[in-house]
């Protein structure tokens, strides 16, 4: 493939003077690169980052492109219940967190018109996929549920987490329509554990056991 100017992207959280999944963020980065077959940084990306872990909270975001590692820093994004909508624009596959973004910048465009605060994508033939920077969860039957990454979602690491903490989570194709009436939330690195306030207008309400994986998100230490 031509990789000039395609890169691959990592957002990482300092919370608290720390920077919770480093490692984690560093061990995708790598897979990534080697999976593309894109050119490794001449600069080790772990140097550029830690230097940052002691820092106030913040949005770190790395970028790897041409052989060229660089960093920016961001302010935390909001972190309280988003409204959110149903995209038109259709989810395509995301495996590897790169800079080919578009069907999500499309998505995240649709709900500032509408005066969302952000999007979920379903793929071409209906099934949920992702949000435009998170992954879905919801609850229903007394078990979790999110979209399979045979789908095409990105591997996410705080998909990564919630799996790991809730232990029993169910992974599949579901159409939208399984949504209707569920406490959904997102997650990410960033983020965390967020519930939705609303789905295209309808109040998505709070199961307890949401506010308890957010409570046990962030690793301790």
């Amino acid at each position: 493939m031509e990789t000039a100017g395609y890169g691959l992207i990592e957002t990482l959280r300092v919370r608290e003077g720390r920077i919770p999944f480093l490692e984690r963020h560093l061990a995708r980065l790598a897979t990534s690169t080697t999976a593309l077959g894109l050119p490794r940084p001449a600069q080790d990306p772990a140097s550029l980052l830690r230097p940052f872990a002691g820092t106030e909270d913040a949005v770190l975001r790395l970028e790897v492109c041409d052989a060229r590692a660089s960093l920016t820093v961001r302010e935390l994004p909001p972190l309280s219940p988003p409204a959110v909508i149903t995209a038109s624009e259709p989810h395509q596959p995301y495996l590897h967190k790169t800079t080919l973004r578009d069907c999500f910048a499309d998505a995240a465009r649709e709900a500032e018109i509408a005066e969302a605060d952000d999007a979920l994508l379903v793929t071409h033939d209906g099934a949920v996929a992702e949000g435009t920077v998170w992954s879905v969860f919801w609850w229903e039957a007394g078990r979790l549920r999110t979209p399979a990454l045979a789908l095409g979602v990105l591997p996410g690491i705080g998909r990564a987490r919630v799996i790991a903490l809730a232990k029993q989570v169910e992974e599949g194709r579901y159409p939208r329509e399984a949504l209707q009436g569920r406490s959904l939330f997102l997650t990410n690195a960033v983020r965390g554990v967020v519930p939705l306030a609303s789905l295209d207008g309808a109040a998505v309400a709070l199961d307890p056991r949401t506010s308890e994986l957010a409570r046990r998100f962030w690793p301790e230490g």
